[in-house]
């Protein structure tokens, strides 16, 4: 009965190796599951967050599953509104890791409102001077996006395409994908943006305050550059990673090479701004506050100097001039080297976006505050990374998701 389910042509694991897979990262999702609960029930005292934690490892999670899910929106925009044919054969993965990333950053919003119940309230009780308020609206529409782009691909499972009604709607949702790809391209664009205006905003917290055009922050523009920098590096990232699980040559160098070459060149050019943004920060904004740049950073090795420096030079520079060379693009090694660090690079942004704003003092009184999330934030953080796999194990399994495959494993 499994191998029916399977796409026509291609080889897959045994069903018990599969089943396996499921238990494991099941077993690690129940985990996951178990502290949820707690904290629904319990309230948000299951965590270690406090008056200085407003923010905790939720929120960095969340907006760095957000960032590095900015491969959907990108590789869209770039497939069917600006017209690269190419990535027809991996835009597939680009959706369903999009459509994960951000089911996750929803469940992670939903654990750290505390009282789910009331969640409704952002849509029905809405601030409309709040950029969070954007970003629930924005968020929300773009994972209906995702899941209208997921749609087609559980329909032409190799059993459900039989059925002529579904046959039928997969190819007609095919047919206006165009319109839901530029859309969610427009969505994403004010979320990813309002997430950074939310840090840049922060006059009482210096790490994250920046100037900006009206009412926009740097970061505003900064984060949604970021996304659509990054975002492609970790589709190519799992790309390569189910590539070697699975033993198998899922898309054509082709491929990768265009995708790696419009990143590396956003990358770029995000790094430029970000210096510039860097600078300007430390030579001009924070002196006129009474700030120098090495007040910025602590002793600890959470919050040191070392992180400027690792995502901007190595998890910055070194990866976009890799794939900005023919040759570091060709070389696998080099290529998944790269990206890994680039995927690496926007989580430490997040990080310090997140985390290090909170830990810094901003009172003479004040000192470095640490902090230790508990193991309920955790196990919730790992969540979604469990749930994650086994969704990705599912549909590698049972969808369609690589065109080129059967031709290349011929």
């Amino acid at each position: 009965m499994d191998s029916a389910l399977i796409p026509e042509g291609v080889k897959r694991c045994s069903f018990g190796k599969f089943a396996i897979g499921i238990i494991i990262f099941g077993g690690v999702l129940l985990w996951g599951v178990y502290a949820m609960l707690l904290i629904w029930l319990k309230g948000l005292n299951q965590t270690n967050m406090n008056d200085y934690y407003g923010f905790a490892l939720w929120i960095w999670a969340d907006l760095g599953v957000i960032a590095l899910g900015g491969g959907a929106f990108f590789t869209g925009l770039l497939r069917y509104v600006i017209g690269k044919d190419e990535l027809k054969n991996i835009i597939n993965y680009a959706v369903l890791i999009g459509f994960i990333c951000y089911s996750s950053a929803l469940l992670i919003l939903a654990i750290d409102v505390g009282q789910p119940l009331r969640s409704w309230f952002i849509f029905w009780h809405a601030n409309v001077h709040s950029m969070l308020t954007e970003v629930a609206f924005c968020l929300s529409c773009y994972f209906a996006v995702l899941t209208i782009e997921y749609i087609p691909l559980i329909l032409e499972n190799r059993q459900i395409n039989k059925v002529p009604f579904f046959h039928n709607l997969a190819h007609n949702m095919h047919e206006v994908m165009a319109i839901f790809a530029a859309t969610g391209a427009f969505l994403s664009f004010f979320h990813q943006g309002s997430l950074g205006g939310v840090a840049g905003v922060l006059y009482g917290r210096p790490f994250a305050f920046r100037e900006g055009i009206f009412i926009w922050p740097w970061t505003f523009f900064l984060f949604t550059w970021s996304a659509a920098a990054y975002g492609p590096c970790f589709t190519l990232f799992i790309t390569r990673l189910t590539e070697k699980i699975s033993g198998k040559k899922l898309v054509k160098q082709n491929v990768i090479d265009l995708l790696a070459k419009i990143s590396g060149w956003t990358m770029g050019t995000y790094l430029i701004a970000k210096i510039i943004d860097t600078w300007y920060w430390a030579s001009v904004s924070a002196p006129a506050r009474g700030f120098n740049l090495i007040d910025f950073y602590s002793n600890n090795p959470f919050y040191g100097i070392w992180i400027l420096i690792a995502e901007i030079v190595v998890c910055g520079i070194i990866p976009a001039l890799i794939l900005l060379t023919p040759k570091g693009r060709n070389n696998s090694t080099l290529l998944f080297t790269a990206v890994s660090l680039a995927c690496i690079g926007v989580l430490l942004n997040r990080w310090v976006m997140v985390l290090q704003v909170m830990a810094m003092p901003v009172m003479t009184f004040d000192n470095w505050v640490m902090y230790i999330p508990s193991w309920q934030e955790v196990a919730t953080t790992i969540l979604p990374v469990a749930y994650g796999i086994i969704l990705v194990m599912i549909s590698f399994r049972y969808l369609p998701i690589f065109p080129q495959e059967r031709e290349l494993n011929s």
